[in-house]
């Protein structure tokens, strides 16, 4: 004797019934699932809707039609980067016009290391530059306050 098996077409009734009672006691479930997590069930469904949304506008929405703007002159300032490069930028545009070294940490000491080919950079500094920042080399930067004094100082020699 021979058995065959042959699927049905759409769900089966257990996944049905399953499916029903699920549904039906959704609240509870998420009620449950909130206790259990302290609330952070229904903050992560809150946050996934709000991922899900399209980005909405707020205030007005300024359309320049026209030819392309014109290049502005550059407007060299000292800026010490968030990742420690101490450079020349543009104010305007934001990009970087000569890169002067960067702050390192060794033994919780943070110091200033000139871009030269000693310091291990392999496109070194124009030596006039080099020359008036010299005497900055392997200076302590010990916190904020002396990390903005430092870019001030730098401005001052390369008149800025």
């Amino acid at each position: 004797m021979v058995d065959i098996f042959s699927k049905n077409d759409g769900p089966r009734r257990e996944d049905v019934e399953a499916k029903r009672l699920l549904q039906g006691n959704m609240g509870t479930i998420h009620k449950l699932a909130d206790q259990i997590s302290n609330g952070e069930f229904s903050r992560s469904r809150a946050a996934m809707a709000k991922a899900k949304q399209e980005p909405k506008a707020e205030g007005l929405n300024i359309h320049i039609l026209g030819g392309a703007s014109k290049a502005s002159e550059p407007s060299p300032v000292v800026r010490v980067s968030i990742d420690e490069r101490v450079m020349i930028m543009d104010a305007n545009s934001g990009k970087q016009m000569i890169f002067l070294g960067q702050l390192r940490l060794k033994d919780r000491v943070k110091f200033f290391v000139l871009a030269t080919k000693e310091n291990g950079f392999v496109s070194p500094l124009d030596p006039d530059i080099q020359t008036k920042l010299q005497d900055l080399n392997g200076i302590v930067i010990e916190n904020e306050a002396i990390k903005e004094k430092f870019a001030t100082v730098i401005s001052e020699r390369l008149g800025l």
